[in-house]
């Protein structure tokens, strides 16, 4: 359960008492900005009475507010379709995974086919440079394999900083949304 605590503010010169379960922190900021956008409104009109300026201050506020309420649902909007991505990201994540897998099996069953082909190679002379070339050949599929399996981490590597870049505007755009839905 939240702790309730009492705050005490200043508002165009006037004193308030705040209850809220908020820090002290963020009530006497959101107090301070409250007080800012009262100030410019006076300040464009020296004659409007308290009550007219408190009016105008929440709908410039609430103009804000709404101003932003759209943005946020365009950006979204925007981020929809990369957040519902993010399965096939994950499972091509997954699909990677298992190719990479794979070609170290492969690159397993290569290296021991190597050792095999030394050994045949000692004790076969008259096969040297038929177990030379294929030695050779298993080598240059080792390196290909190698290089794919570079690639596919580095695009890996990419996506999951797509992902976090994504994620990260997610978040900001929900606190944003949180911090909106306080005022």
């Amino acid at each position: 359960m939240t702790e309730k605590r009492k705050v005490d503010i200043t508002i165009d010169g006037r004193n308030f008492t705040v209850v809220g379960s908020e820090s002290e922190d963020y009530i006497k900021s959101l107090a301070a900005y409250l007080d800012n956008k009262m100030k410019d409104v006076l300040e464009k009109n020296t004659k409007l009475s308290y009550s007219t300026a408190a009016i105008l201050t929440a709908f410039n506020i609430a103009d804000q507010y709404y101003k932003t309420s759209i943005k946020l649902n365009e950006i979204k909007e925007k981020t929809k379709e990369p957040v519902e991505g993010y399965a096939v990201l994950k499972k091509n994540m997954g699909e990677a995974k298992n190719y990479i897998y794979e070609l170290e099996k492969q690159v397993s069953k290569y290296e021991r086919e190597l050792l095999t082909t030394h050994k045949e190679n000692e004790k076969n002379k008259r096969l040297a440079e038929k177990q030379k070339q294929a030695l050779e050949l298993k080598e240059k599929e080792l390196r290909e394999n190698e290089a794919i399996i570079k690639e596919l981490q580095d695009k890996l590597f990419e996506n999951q900083m797509e992902l976090i870049e994504t994620k990260k505007e997610l978040e900001e755009a929900i606190r944003d949304i949180d911090i909106e839905k306080t005022l």
